[in-house]
């Protein structure tokens, strides 16, 4: 009797774990979305090139996390009433993974260029594309996720299919997973980890940012190995458990390993409300503790005072 009872207290425990998770990703990230989209939209003559990339990636969101209730609704034990609400939903969680990446990737480039080359006129002609550079971005990503939800698999009618619990059967071939891991995780998290170090360089090189009481560079650090971590954190073990998944069918494929799939797939999701936590440090230090007048001021101090030598003169604007 306990090889019976065993298995389904075990599933209790697990659905336990997403119905709290995805209702605390639900409500706090509903609402430090929300609460930033005002902020942002609000204080549009102060807006900058990076606060666009803001904006949309916490619009990206509040769509992920208005999902959430079907998840919820699915793990707590109730039926889905269609099979569409599975396919939209994980079609939302898929976008919006990709499109937090991408505009992740954007925003921390952003900074890095701005920080690094403030008085090129090229870069800043470049920052003014960000409008832009968000379209494309939510056709990209939506684009390439419509076949994962919508292209008929073989085994896509069989009577395994759970909802929610699903083998990824498109993501897991060769020529999708290999796009993925190279264009959708390692080109951004390259991109991520040189811009970061870039600006960990120029700050740490940065008479006026080390002789300034108006920059902490100590918080500055933090704040972006934090954002670096938050990145690794929510989005590398989904892209582990393809690789993992991917000499398996869905026949074959242990439930375990399945399970852990849906866990990273949860902790991807933790990106929505996580994602407020950082740009609401980034906004705090980058517009107000280094305001861009004030900075170009103590740059051009800096640039006066200085011997000659132009390799310390890195001023901090975004």
């Amino acid at each position: 009797m306990s090889n019976h009872t065993s298995p389904t207290l075990t599933q209790d425990q697990q659905n336990v774990v997403f119905v709290t998770v995805y209702s605390v990703v639900f409500i706090f990230g509903l609402i430090l979305n929300l609460t930033a989209l005002v902020i942002f939209l609000r204080n549009c003559k102060s807006r900058s090139h990076t606060t666009v990339y803001m904006i949309h990636l916490a619009f990206a969101d509040i769509l992920l996390v208005g999902t959430l209730p079907v998840r919820i609704y699915y793990h707590w034990g109730l039926k889905v009433p269609n099979l569409i609400f599975c396919d939209f939903t994980g079609l939302i969680l898929l976008s919006n993974m990709y499109g937090s990446i991408f505009l992740l990737t954007c925003i921390s480039f952003d900074r890095c260029v701005a920080v690094c080359f403030p008085l090129s006129s090229r870069i800043r002609e470049g920052r003014k594309k960000a409008g832009y550079v968000c379209l494309g971005i939510w056709i990209l990503t939506f684009g390439t996720s419509l076949p994962i939800y919508f292209i008929k698999t073989p085994d896509s009618n069989n009577t395994n299919n759970t909802c929610f619990g699903n083998f990824p059967n498109y993501a897991t071939r060769t020529a999708p997973l290999i796009s993925t891991l190279i264009i959708g995780f390692g080109i951004p998290l390259t991109v991520m980890v040189l811009s970061s170090w870039g600006l960990v360089r120029a700050i740490s090189k940065s008479t006026a940012v080390q002789t300034s009481d108006l920059i902490d560079h100590g918080r500055i650090k933090r704040m972006i190995i934090t954002n670096l971590a938050i990145f690794l954190f929510c989005f590398l073990p989904y892209h582990v458990m393809l690789v993992l998944l991917y000499p398996y069918k869905s026949e074959t494929v242990s439930s375990s390993l399945l399970t852990a799939y849906q866990y990273s797939l949860m902790v991807a999701c933790l990106n929505a409300m996580l994602d407020p936590l950082a740009y609401y440090f980034t906004t705090e230090t980058f517009q107000r503790k280094m305001d861009v007048g004030v900075v170009r001021k103590i740059w051009q101090i800096n640039s006066h005072s200085s011997d000659g030598n132009n390799r310390s003169r890195a001023p901090l604007t975004t």
